[in-house]
């Protein structure tokens, strides 16, 4: 066991307070008081001190300490049959982790820059048997993919995802909206704030991507550098919402419809990935979020109010790190239920920020529903942390889930060594 000392958190979230993320990204300055707002209204206040015991339930692997993206993906893409890792515009052959470059690109300086790929995702897109790269570039701006060029030298072809459509927010989500079992983008469209959802092409050749509204234009959840989406059954109607922290969008059965109710709720503040499950086992679905700028994760428990109002009420479950930029669920101890994954995005702000250079923590929680506090956390790492997507997926074909994270502390791999 590894004991760290994180004395240097204890002013982090009250330094928060005080706008400390003015200069990042260039926002605007009423985006940036309402941040600051949300951070005073933060439940979460660090400790004077805390040791955090890591687990040794993953090896460790360092793929590179270099920082080339902050988004990360796996995918087969020589065919060899092994799980090769993509980084932006680089990925690493399994099992020696050699180093390709897909396209121009270059390793950026953490402390002064930010990098073209904050999110990625391996899939085949065209279909053609060969998996591809899906790149979500700086928020605001389109997403693209790298077609697999199919073992020949060269660059890989960059498509498009769609001209049109600049994703928003901070934290989109790689979900399969339509159930055909391809992944789409959940996502907010910057241009007329609205959320839809990208489609992956659904036939052979194919390439461009097709866009779909849920929601009404000028909707909360889809300012340039929105943080907080997520998808999932909040009401127990058979059809799944979209939660972002300023409410919900009641799901419908037609997911082109563009007519999704907002329904207005507090779920906290700016965070990443959230995840609808049922934490204290009551049946009532609740959200699980994790604060992308200050300090906390929490889950909001699904309550109904005296007028029959269904809301929420704010728990704190852990204020271990900070600036936790996504998350993901998957069953890491083999129980048959998934857990919630997530990590602090190293130098989110070039180490502007009180605590952006704190220990990089990788973490998860187990949930025990019915039994309080409902959950366990178990930390992985305390230098690695997380960027904006984190991969879950068996990566050396012992049918447990590993993990994959890239970001400014460069990009690992972690293999799940737990006995089930």
């Amino acid at each position: 066991m590894t004991r760290i000392d994180l004395n240097s958190r204890h002013l982090l979230s009250g330094l928060l307070l005080f706008g400390c993320i003015i200069n990042a990204y260039g926002q605007d300055k009423s985006l940036f008081k309402v941040r600051q707002q949300q951070a005073a209204n933060t439940t979460a206040n660090a400790p004077d001190s805390k040791s955090i015991v890591l687990s040794d339930d993953f090896k460790k692997t360092e793929i590179t300490r270099d920082f080339i993206s902050e988004g990360v993906a796996v995918a087969d893409l020589n065919k060899d049959g092994l799980m090769d890792i993509v980084a932006g515009y680089y990925w690493f052959e399994a099992p020696s982790w050699k180093r390709h470059e897909m396209a121009p690109s270059r390793v950026y300086d953490p402390r002064k820059e930010y990098s073209d790929s904050f999110l990625n995702m391996g899939m085949d897109v065209n279909q053609d048997g060969w998996d591809d790269v899906v790149i979500v570039d700086f928020p605001g701006k389109p997403g693209f993919w790298f077609e697999n060029p199919k073992n020949q030298p060269g660059q890989w072809k960059k498509h498009a995802l769609d001209d049109s459509v600049g994703i928003a927010n901070e934290s989109p989500g790689f979900i399969d909206i339509d159930g055909d079992g391809r992944l789409d983008i959940l996502c907010g469209d910057k241009a007329k704030k609205q959320i839809v959802w990208l489609k992956a092409p659904d036939k052979p050749g194919e390439t461009a991507w097709k866009r779909f509204a849920l929601s009404r234009e000028n909707v909360p959840g889809t300012e340039i550098f929105s943080h907080g989406i997520g998808y999932g059954d909040v009401n127990k109607d058979g059809f799944n919402d979209v939660v972002v922290r300023e409410g919900w969008f009641e799901g419908t059965a037609d997911k082109k419809s563009g007519n999704w109710v907002f329904h207005p709720a507090n779920l906290g503040e700016p965070c990443s990935h959230m995840q609808v499950l049922d934490v204290n086992g009551d049946g009532k679905n609740d959200v699980v979020s994790a604060s992308a700028h200050a300090l906390g994760v929490w889950w909001h428990e699904q309550v109904v109010d005296e007028q029959g109002k269904l809301t929420f009420k704010t728990h704190l479950m852990s204020n271990t790190t900070a600036q936790t930029h996504s998350s993901i669920m998957a069953d890491l101890n083999g129980d048959g239920r998934k857990d919630y994954i997530t990590g602090k995005r190293f130098l989110a702000h070039h180490g502007r920020d009180p605590g952006d250079s704190d220990p990089a923590i990788l973490m998860w929680f187990e949930f025990t529903p019915g039994k309080e506090p409902y959950y366990k956390e178990h930390v992985i790492d305390n230098d690695s942390g997380a960027g904006l997507n984190i991969v879950a997926q068996d990566m050396n074909g012992d049918k447990k889930t590993d993990l994959v994270v890239a970001n400014k502390n460069g990009v690992f791999l972690f293999e799940n060594k737990m006995k089930k």
